[in-house]
């Protein structure tokens, strides 16, 4: 009878214990995903104090390029040497950035800080990716990631909010500070709970293509944040970067077919379903960021939306955004099946941002909401899908390879989408100003073609209503943009090939069941 007991109880501990390590991987998502949100909100503060206003852009820049280029380091190291020990290590790394530049003295050390808390970033999203596809089986993977898309979702609404509280209560450096405790309690969780096995490759890490790829991915981000605002796009400096960058890259192809054991093994490529997840992952990348960036502006200044409950503003898309993909993982989960997702989510963003750029100057808040909802319903189907299919394209000894090359790609695609929207935004805004404006219109965006609240309440009534038709412009011009875009997403979709998923659901085979999680309590 106690035998019959224990037999009982072994599947309800090991569940237990996977959802514990599920909790401290969710907190670790909201440390990736709520820092930069926290810390956009508690820049104008930092500068107050600090002071150097000329190099803020750079405490994001530092901190995304760092992001970008670790990436696929920590998915590799992972592969390598055990998936605990590195997320561990990256988790410490995030916390004593965070740590440092809430002790940042001067714009200088804050800037070296943040990129310090990038290079843990980098690691974070890629390791709860890849732990979650070593424990849970792909057949039930799409429920759990479905989650980690809800996570990100109320880390997007929540962010401006928390970050304001944050700053007008504690002041900006508890904005770093938030990060520790969080932090530590994921650290503890995963030490206690988590049971990998370790791994020691006998191969050396290949330096010299993680070198190649940290130059290319380096110059990619920042051509992208500088050109057509820091320098034209014809310059001289931005053709240096693109000329490094490809070079780079294309070095870096050639090594990894050299390479003993190659940062981004490209076998993992010849999977088309792969190759078809990290182009769909790009253009969700390039079409979120993009909207996330413009929506707001748009809201404030042409329907005269408050700045700060500017989180709020999102609401209608990250709310659909949410729970789609917990419907789209539930369903996977239960079916095993997926095609229809990737189809049906590139169809809605299509439409969606379709929608978004027929808005103007007559727009109602319900109407653009109704917009947004098109579009978070899209995103919701492809968020964790991508990973999902991704994951199951490769072998076990890739997944971290396969879980950092997507997030490398949604990241590159993001810094894409918010160049190129943000240079077709600014030059249409500039041109409608000089036109309908007058010379006072071309003197008012002359450095910078998106204004604040303050700015705008100076403006004379027929300049500021030349600015909001303006802004409707230039939002046209940039959805519209992502509409096009977003086909590509649909094309891609069209071709993916549905591969039955392993393991759970109702009718698995014993030829299919996955291995137990390797948890322990």
């Amino acid at each position: 009878m106690a035998d019959t007991q224990t037999v009982e109880t072994e599947p309800e501990k090991k569940q237990r214990s996977v959802r514990v390590v599920l909790l401290a991987l969710m907190i670790t998502m909201m440390l990736a995903m709520l820092d930069n949100m926290i810390v956009g909100t508690a820049m104008p503060t930092i500068v107050g104090e600090l002071g150097g206003l000329e190099h803020l852009s750079w405490v994001v820049t530092a901190y995304t390029l760092a992001t970008a280029a670790a990436t696929p380091l920590w998915g590799k190291l992972g592969d390598m040497y055990g998936r605990k020990g590195v997320f561990m290590t990256s988790i410490v790394l995030f916390l004593i950035g965070s740590a440092l530049s809430g002790m940042a003295q001067d714009m200088g050390q804050l800037i070296g800080f943040r990129a310090v808390q990038g290079l843990g970033a980098g690691g974070l999203m890629v390791g709860v990716m890849a732990i979650i596809g070593d424990l849970i089986p792909p057949r039930e993977r799409g429920k759990y990631q479905g989650m980690m898309a809800g996570v990100m979702a109320l880390a997007m609404i929540g962010g401006p909010l928390v970050g304001g509280t944050i700053t007008d209560n504690w002041g900006w450096r508890w904005s770093f500070y938030i990060n520790l405790p969080l932090g530590v309690v994921a650290l503890g969780l995963i030490s206690v709970v988590l049971h990998l096995p370790a791994k020691r490759a006998q191969a050396r890490i290949d330096y010299l293509g993680a070198a190649l790829l940290t130059v290319g991915i380096t110059s990619i981000v920042l051509v992208t944040t500088w050109g057509g605002t820091e320098y034209a796009w014809t310059s001289a400096r931005i053709m240096e970067l693109i000329g490094i960058g490809v070079a780079a890259l294309v070095g870096f192809v050639f090594w990894q077919t050299k390479a003993a054991e190659p940062v981004v093994p490209l076998h993992i490529f010849r999977s088309r379903n792969f190759t078809l997840m990290s182009i769909i992952g790009f253009i969700t990348g390039f079409v979120m960021f993009g909207a996330t960036l413009f929506l707001p502006l748009y809201q404030q200044s042409v329907q005269g939306a408050s700045a700060t409950n500017s989180g709020l503003l999102l609401l209608p898309m990250l709310g659909a955004m949410l729970v789609t993909s917990m419907v789209a993982g539930r369903v996977t989960t239960n079916s095993g099946r997926y095609y229809v997702f990737p189809v049906l989510g590139s169809v809605l963003m299509v439409v969606g941002l379709y929608l978004l750029s027929t808005m103007d100057t007559g727009t109602s808040r319900f109407t653009s909401g109704v917009f947004m909802a098109v579009v978070g319903l899209g995103m919701g189907c492809l968020m964790q899908i991508t990973m999902l299919v991704a994951q199951n394209s490769v072998e076990m000894k890739d997944m971290g390879v396969a879980s950092s090359s997507t997030t490398l790609f949604r990241t590159l695609g993001s810094s894409f989408g918010v160049a190129i929207m943000g240079a077709l935004f600014n030059h249409r805004v500039q041109d409608t100003m000089a036109e309908r404006g007058g010379a006072l219109g071309s003197k008012v965006t002359e450095q910078s073609a998106q204004l604040d609240a303050k700015s705008l309440e100076k403006l004379p009534d027929a300049v500021r209503e030349a600015y909001q038709y303006a802004v409707s412009a230039g939002t046209h011009s940039a959805f519209l943009l992502g509409s096009i875009v977003a086909v590509v997403s649909l094309l891609a979709a069209v071709f993916v090939k549905e591969v039955p998923l392993k393991g759970a659901g109702p009718q698995k085979s014993a030829d299919d069941a996955a291995p137990a999680p390797l948890v322990e309590v």
